[in-house]
């Protein structure tokens, strides 16, 4: 399955300039999604992030896997019509810095789900080198 900006906003509820990713290109309601972000230098965070030095900060990086981890968990029929929201970041690390011209590929799978609480692994690459990774817990409400 393979969304398109159009398809996403059928899904989650972030619109833009709040919206962090352009494309899904697989998901699996409730376990997986897997989805890009192409980092443009037109990006409105890159004025003051750092100008001159242009690098998409990490808190939105990690925005961009959240918002992947919920098109895997509110495209359950039952969660339709459903916000996800952080209920945790944890074991965040950083290893690469993300510029403008980088596609960032976001992985989530679901690893845990207990009522309307999950836990997603999360991973963001360039070029398949990891920029950050770890494991974000939401609440479904």
């Amino acid at each position: 399955m393979v969304l398109d900006k159009e398809g996403i906003k059928n899904i989650i509820p972030q619109r833009d300039p709040f919206l962090m990713i352009d494309e899904v290109e697989e998901y699996i309601p409730g376990e997986s999604a897997v989805a890009y972000k192409h980092v443009s230098e037109d990006e409105y965070y890159f004025k003051g992030h750092f100008p001159g030095n242009p690098i998409m900060p990490g808190v939105l990086i990690v925005e961009s896997l959240a918002q992947t981890g919920a098109v895997a968990i509110l495209s359950m029929e039952e969660n339709k019509g459903k916000n996800a929201l952080f209920g945790g970041i944890d074991k965040i690390r950083f290893k690469k810095q993300v510029i403008p011209g980088d596609v960032l590929k976001l992985e989530v799978k679901i690893i845990k789900r207990k009522g309307p609480i999950g836990i997603g692994e999360a991973i963001a690459t360039v070029d398949g080198k990891v920029a950050a990774k770890g494991e974000l817990t939401f609440a479904v409400v």
